[in-house]
């Protein structure tokens, strides 16, 4: 993939519709720990490192633009954290909707679920375990790239 220095890096870059710009780079700043990299005007656009590898352009209302809906939500944005509780600490001092505290999951996970002031919903997430999807029922079509045991097939003594 060619680099543009103008463009964040990450291969999935989510564009979330804020009603105010600067107020909502100002808030996924302090209470999520984002990093503004980019500012695209002054109340267009702005892009924001999330963690190591991830992105988010946040953009403003403005043609078919429009911000979540009170009543429902279309989307959830996935976070990986070091420390969920941490994480969800300095979140709901920031003002969050606490949608689901943090909570223990069979698949090795901890999360919790918020929803910012402009109604976008949040999911940050830690691993606490090493758990195989067919340990909770699911199956591995195909490994992800960054994990890759030494037998990727262990249930079933080799390749299907």
């Amino acid at each position: 993939m060619k680099v543009n220095r103008s463009v964040p890096p990450a291969t999935l870059v989510p564009v979330l519709v804020y009603p105010d710009v600067r107020a909502a780079v100002a808030f996924l700043t302090a209470a999520f720990g984002f990093v503004e990299r980019t500012r695209i005007g002054e109340d267009h656009r702005a892009q924001m490192a999330v963690g190591a590898d991830g992105a988010v352009i946040v953009a403003d209302v403005g043609g078919d633009r429009r911000v979540p809906q009170p009543g429902g939500h279309s989307h959830l944005i996935r976070v990986r954290v070091e420390d969920v509780d941490a994480a969800f600490a300095r979140a709901r001092d920031h003002g969050v909707v606490v949608l689901e505290a943090p909570v223990d999951r069979s698949y090795g996970e901890r999360d919790c679920t918020l929803e910012d002031p402009a109604g976008h919903r949040w999911q940050l997430a830690e691993a606490m375990a090493d758990v195989a999807p067919e340990d909770f029922g699911c199956e591995t079509v195909s490994p992800w790239p960054a994990y890759q045991p030494a037998d990727p097939w262990p249930r079933g003594g080799g390749r299907p």
